[in-house]
């Protein structure tokens, strides 16, 4: 509908149908957050947690339309995983612009239950938005740097911790969490400066993925892996606005994690144990390997070469 017309004038007209969606679906959704306040028993909170969920589900599937109903973007969505508006999953997901968001959106619009993922305590200010994640039970984390854990030792771990915490308040509720590994968008300057082996991807982190693990280890149906590729190259929000984004490739598959690894996972060896906690590092960097490879054939590339072993 909106295809015809010059491009900053699409990005206006998409922007505003988003906001006004965000700002007409964010009524209700604070009334929930507030009665979530003033409710005592937990059983009460877990239910307007639900409601909230709820609410957040339809606000994502109405943005979902207003693109699909006024640009021309060409899905390939490929899931081979069998997935429940009911379930609980643990997902992990490469991460390169501020678009995944909307791609995981109409990846698993109405598949699964409305995802929640960790956000930098900064995002907490986003005008409307900040206030909807806090009312979802999104986890918010301040990252310390080398420096800051240096001059106060009492800050290492708080992430985990808080990832601990978070996963927690999901065991009794549908939920899918979602994990960017890399912790941050990808770009060819970061990758450089971590020097990460991988083509496409930065280096994962495991830490947070391990103790998400342990929180729901016993209650996941499943743990999936997400992989994202534009053919036409990763852009801003603004160029998705604007109709610049025209391909999307979306792979999703069931993760398996080798015999017996949950079960350490669940007793707390990620902590407790170094050899495991190397073996569960090594692993994810297999994975992560195996997904390099994937996004070069997603994008028509020939395979990855590497200079070292990885993984």
């Amino acid at each position: 509908m909106l295809h015809a017309l010059p491009g900053p004038v699409q990005g206006a007209i998409m922007g505003l149908l988003l906001a006004v969606n965000t700002v007409f679906w964010a009524t209700p959704l604070y009334v929930v957050v507030l009665i979530k306040l003033i409710t005592p028993w937990r059983g009460g909170r877990e239910t307007l947690s639900r409601l909230a969920a709820a609410i957040a589900q339809t606000w994502s599937h109405f943005n979902v339309f207003f693109s699909s109903t006024c640009q021309r973007i060409e899905w390939d969505v490929r899931i081979g995983v069998d997935l429940d508006r009911k379930g609980q999953y643990l997902v992990c997901s490469n991460h390169q612009t501020w678009n995944d968001i909307f791609v995981l959106m109409r990846a698993f619009d109405r598949r699964a239950p409305f995802f929640k993922f960790f956000l930098k305590q900064e995002l907490i200010w986003v005008p409307v938005l900040g206030l909807a994640w806090w009312g979802l039970d999104y986890p918010f984390m301040k990252r310390s740097t080398p420096d800051q854990i240096k001059k106060n030792p009492a800050l290492k771990g708080k992430d985990l911790e808080t990832t601990r915490r978070a996963c927690e308040k999901f065991r009794n509720q549908p939920v899918m969490i979602l994990n960017f590994l890399e912790g941050t968008r990808f770009t060819k300057t970061k990758q450089v400066n971590q020097k990460a082996p991988y083509h496409h991807l930065l280096r994962p982190k495991a830490g947070g993925f391990a103790f998400a693990l342990e929180a729901m280890g016993d209650k996941l149906h499943d743990l999936v892996d997400v992989t994202i590729a534009y053919p036409d190259g990763a852009m801003g929000f603004w160029d998705f606005l604007c109709g610049k984004m025209t391909r999307v490739i979306v792979d999703v598959r069931r993760l398996q994690l080798p015999d017996g690894m949950l079960d350490a996972l669940v007793r707390g060896d990620y902590e407790e144990s170094n050899d495991f906690r190397k073996q569960f590092q090594f692993w994810i960097g297999d994975l992560w390997k195996q997904k390099d490879q994937r996004i070069a054939q997603m994008l028509g590339l020939p395979p990855p070469v590497y200079a070292a072993p990885v993984a």
